[in-house]
C-alpha cells in the first residue's frame, strides 16, 4: 500500500506539472502574439501606445469614439488629434421624417469649434426634410477656416437641397469655396447650384479640381459648366445633364490644356413627354474628345419616353455604357447597333412585345467591345438569343436576362437554352428571377 501511495504521489505531481508546463507555453503563445506591453496595457488601458489608440479610434464608430474619450485625459487629447477629424460624414435627420440617426447638436458644434480648420473629406447626408438641408447650409456657412478637399451633399430620399432658397444654398457653397483653394472633388447633384457660384469655385480651385458631379442642377446653364472646363484643365471626371451639354463644351475638355478626360455622365430625362426638344451634338465635337481622351468612359443614362428618342445616336456617338430606365424603342436599338462601335455595357429595362433578335444581333456584329448586358421587360426569342451569345463569346462577363424576356421556340427551350448560353460563355449560366442592376 505504501508502494502505490507513492506511485500515485508521483503522477500527481507530473500531472501537476505537465498542467503548470502547458499553462506557462499558453501565455508565451499569447505573449508572442500581443507582445509584452499589449499583456501590460490589458491590466492599464491608459498606457496603451499612442499610435495604437489612434488606430482603435479610427475603427470606432463616432458616438463611441466620443464615449471612450471619457476613459482618460489622455484618451481625451487623442480623440482631439487632427488625424481623426480628416473626415467626417454630418447626418442631418428630423425624427418626425427619418428614422436614421443624427449627428448630435452638442458634437457639431464641437467640430465646428475646434476641429473645422482639420476637416479635409467632407460629406452631408440629409433626408427629405427641407430643415434638414437647411441645417447643412448653416454647418457649411460656418466652416471659415477650412481646408475641404471633398464634399459631398447626399440627399437620402427625395432631392432636399432644391427646396432650400438659392441665395441661401450659393451663399453657403461660397464659404467653402473661397475658403478651402484646394477642392478637388465635388459631388452636388440634385442641388440650386448656380452659374454664380460656379466661378466662384473656378475663381479659387481652379488648379484643383479633378471630379465635378451636378446631375439634376435646373439653375446651371450651358455657359456656366462651359467655364469650368475652359479653366479647370485638370477636371478628369465630370457628370451633368443632357441639357447643358454643348458642342462647345466637348471642344473645351479636348484643348491642348486639358488634361485626359476619365469620365463623362450625362444624363438624359423628361418629365413631361412632348415639353422637352433635345438638341443633337455634332459627329466632330465627340470625335474632338475621343481623340483627346482615347481611354474615356461616357455614360448615359436615358429616362425619356419612346417619341423623345429623335436626336440620339443619328450619327456615330462614342458612348460606352448605355442604359435606359424607360421603354426604348426598336429603331433606337437599331440606331445604337449602327453608331456605336465603343459600346461596352447596354441595359434596357424595357421595350414592348416585339423580339429584339434582330438588334441584339447587329449589335454584337458592330459594338466588339460589349462586355455587359442586361435585360428586362423585353422579349427575345431562345434561338436570337443564342445566335447574340454565340456572336459576343467569352467576352460577355455580365449577361443579366429576366427568364420572362426568353421566348422558347421550336428549336430551344429553356433548359436546353441554359445549356447552350453557358457552353459559348465558357462558365456555367441561367436566366434572373428578378433583375440584377
Amino acid at each position: 500500500m505504501m508502494k502505490r501511495a507513492r506511485q500515485k504521489v508521483v503522477v500527481e505531481n507530473e500531472a501537476t506539472q505537465t498542467s503548470q508546463k502547458s499553462k506557462k507555453q499558453k501565455t508565451c503563445s499569447y505573449g508572442s502574439v500581443f507582445g509584452e506591453s499589449a499583456l501590460h496595457a490589458s491590466m492599464d488601458w491608459g498606457s496603451l501606445p499612442h499610435h495604437v489608440i489612434l488606430r482603435i479610434f479610427q475603427f470606432l464608430p463616432l458616438v463611441d469614439r466620443a464615449r471612450a474619450s471619457s476613459v482618460c485625459r489622455r484618451w481625451n487629447e487623442i480623440f482631439h488629434i487632427p488625424d481623426l477629424w480628416r473626415r467626417f460624414e454630418f447626418e442631418l435627420n428630423q425624427p418626425a421624417t427619418s428614422y436614421l440617426k443624427s449627428t448630435h447638436p452638442d458634437l457639431i458644434q464641437q467640430i465646428i469649434k475646434r476641429h473645422a480648420d482639420h476637416l479635409q473629406y467632407v460629406s452631408f447626408k440629409v433626408d427629405s426634410s427641407t430643415e434638414s438641408a437647411e441645417a447643412a447650409c448653416d454647418i457649411l456657412s460656418q466652416l471659415v477656416n477650412c481646408s475641404i478637399k471633398t464634399l459631398g451633399l447626399i440627399s437620402t430620399a427625395k432631392p432636399s437641397f432644391m427646396n432650400v432658397s438659392k441665395a441661401h444654398f450659393a451663399s453657403a457653397l461660397t464659404v467653402v469655396f473661397v475658403n478651402s483653394k484646394s477642392l478637388s472633388s465635388i459631388k452636388v447633384d440634385d442641388t440650386p447650384l448656380d452659374d454664380p457660384s460656379l466661378k466662384v469655385l473656378v475663381a479659387n480651385n481652379s488648379d484643383t479640381l479633378k471630379l465635378l458631379k451636378m446631375s439634376s442642377c435646373p439653375h446651371v446653364s450651358p455657359a456656366g459648366i462651359l467655364c469650368v472646363a475652359d479653366q479647370c484643365h485638370g477636371l478628369k471626371e465630370l457628370a451633368l445633364n443632357y441639357y447643358i451639354l454643348s458642342d462647345e463644351l466637348l471642344l473645351a475638355l479636348s484643348s491642348e490644356k486639358h488634361v485626359d478626360l476619365e469620365h463623362l455622365r450625362i444624363d438624359v430625362v423628361s418629365e413631361n413627354p412632348g415639353q422637352v426638344e433635345f438638341h443633337t451634338i455634332k459627329k466632330q465635337s465627340w470625335d474632338a474628345l475621343v481623340k483627346h481622351s482615347p481611354k474615356v468612359n461616357i455614360v448615359m443614362y436615358f429616362f425619356l419616353y419612346e417619341e423623345e428618342f429623335d436626336a440620339f445616336f443619328r450619327e456615330e456617338t462614342p458612348v460606352t455604357h448605355l442604359y435606359f430606365g424607360r421603354a426604348v424603342s426598336k429603331a433606337m436599338l437599331g440606331r445604337i447597333g449602327m453608331n456605336c462601335p465603343r459600346l461596352i455595357e447596354l441595359v434596357v429595362c424595357a421595350n414592348g412585345l416585339q423580339p429584339l433578335d434582330d438588334e441584339l444581333i447587329r449589335i454584337a456584329e458592330r459594338c466588339k467591345n460589349l462586355t455587359a448586358m442586361g435585360l428586362g421587360e423585353c422579349e427575345v426569342t431562345c434561338r436570337g438569343f443564342i445566335e447574340f451569345v454565340k456572336m459576343c463569346g467569352g467576352r460577355l462577363t455580365q449577361l443579366s436576362i429576366m427568364e420572362e424576356v426568353l421566348i422558347p421556340d421550336n428549336d430551344y427551350s429553356l433548359d436546353r437554352l441554359h445549356l447552350e448560353v453557358s457552353k459559348h460563355l465558357g462558365r456555367m449560366w441561367f436566366p434572373d428571377m428578378m433583375p440584377t442592376w
